[in-house]
């Protein structure tokens, strides 16, 4: 069912050449990005009838208005399954312990007597916020984007997710119900890459945001690529990812349903398995079978996720191997299920989250670990982080020098404007002087 990668015996290669060897999912957003383009600018150009236009065509539903309206929020608020809100409550709750611990507050340095540089925190104005509802409908994606957004202190969120047919154009209730609960007020009936140019370029209905974020599949993720640059964005999110480092202390039950977790998500999801355990991968593989005849989604997305080319066990001679291989692969989410797995976890260089030992998996991380789930894929870890509160602030130095703390490194900064060619950098500095630099003491 899932194809191995036999990388014992020879050194491993470094750098590009290891990542090369390793499992990883076709996910061309370049090719995307061709298709989505004359949707965004029918966007920019039309507003809401393209809008209208694409929910008919893309799914399969007649519109009238964009905008949900208030009355819908509160209605699936109260239709919620109490059971449903009391996990949803939870996740908030968590969440946002771990993401006001993230803020920052401003901080000044004294350089010089009466020159200081201060950095403060500001958040972005304005964040749109996206809600997948396509294979499955996500309200824990709208609690990992706007808990950190609102920890943030970001003063104008709004959400898009999906029409859907069977709730008469509107968003899964589960999503509304989720943004009543967490404030979120402003909500979309808008999917996939026209969501993005929504915000991006503004519609008679939607005021235009400064960033988009929130996963998606790859038209969401193309044109995210294409607004770059007139947005902020988060991560361009390719299919999910788990990997799991694992010596033969690992239960291969525990493995083999955390394969299977993810691979539920999508047909292009990637599990992959690092093991210096011939035994355990055996052991795994066979466990696998009954596990996924016993699931849902087995042909539409489990199997073919975990029979692709994304998808393996890889076998290395030990634990310093396999972190060298997980570094070189840069999991969205990483499983470390090793004897003294902490210590093992310390040492990982490139993963979007790491979860130690056997009583962390995927799925707490998902829901209610208090981290956040929106995460770098497609090897993105070893440049990028998961969204946090950071995502949404800007750190702008504030310099505050007096005459005196100027006069004193003049002719530093003179000279380096003339070694640069750039003499009206020089002028700006002599033209307070009297165009005669002072000379340090």
């Amino acid at each position: 069912m899932i194809s191995r990668i036999d990388l014992r015996g020879d050194a491993l290669p470094e750098g590009g050449a290891l990542r090369d060897l390793l499992p990883r999912a076709d996910f061309d957003v370049e090719a995307a990005l061709e298709k989505v383009r004359p949707l965004c600018e029918d966007v920019h150009h039309r507003g809401d009838a393209a809008l209208i236009d694409f929910a008919k065509r893309f799914d399969g539903v007649v519109l009238d208005r964009v905008k949900v309206p208030a009355r819908a929020l509160a209605d699936a608020l109260a239709a919620l399954d109490p059971a449903v809100r009391a996990a949803l409550e939870e996740s908030i709750r968590r969440a946002r312990l771990v993401h006001r611990a993230q803020r920052r507050t401003a901080h000044t340095t004294q350089v010089v007597p009466g020159g200081t540089v201060t950095e403060k925190w500001v958040p972005v104005e304005r964040v749109g916020l996206y809600a997948p509802g396509g294979r499955s409908v996500y309200p824990s994606s709208v609690v990992m984007n706007a808990v950190p957004a609102q920890e943030a202190g970001v003063a104008s969120i709004a959400l898009a997710s999906p029409p859907q047919a069977e709730f008469d154009g509107l968003p899964h209730p589960t999503i509304l119900a989720a943004c009543a609960l967490l404030g979120v007020d402003e909500v979309y009936a808008v999917g996939g890459a026209q969501a993005v140019a929504m915000f991006a370029y503004g519609t008679e209905s939607c005021p235009p945001a400064n960033m988009v974020t929130g996963p998606g599949n790859i038209w969401v993720a193309a044109a995210k690529r294409y607004f770059t640059g007139r947005i902020g964005i988060d991560t361009e999110a390719g299919p999910t990812e788990i990997a799991v480092l694992a010596d033969d202390t690992a239960d291969p039950v525990h493995l083999a349903s955390d394969l299977i977790s993810q691979a539920e998500h999508d047909p292009l999801a990637a599990a992959v398995l690092v093991t210096d355990s011939a035994a355990l991968a055996d052991a795994v593989a066979e466990e696998l079978k009954p596990q996924v005849a016993a699931t849902k989604h087995v042909e539409d997305r489990v199997v073919p996720a975990l029979t692709g080319r994304q998808s393996a066990i890889v076998l290395v001679d030990g634990i310093e191997e396999g972190l060298r291989v997980v570094d070189a692969y840069g999991a969205e989410h990483l499983e470390i299920q090793t004897a003294d797995a902490a210590a093992v976890a310390d040492r990982v260089k490139n993963a979007g989250a790491v979860f130690v030992g056997p009583w962390a998996p995927v799925s707490l991380g998902d829901y209610c670990a208090g981290s956040n789930h929106v995460l770098p894929t497609g090897g993105c870890a070893c440049h990028s982080s998961g969204l946090s509160v950071q995502s949404f602030l800007r750190g702008i130095h504030i310099v505050d020098y007096t005459r005196e703390a100027l006069a004193e490194v003049a002719h530093h900064v003179v000279t380096l404007a003339e070694a640069e060619d750039l003499p009206a950098h020089g002028a700006a500095i002599k033209a307070r002087f009297g165009w005669k630099v002072p000379q340090s003491k």
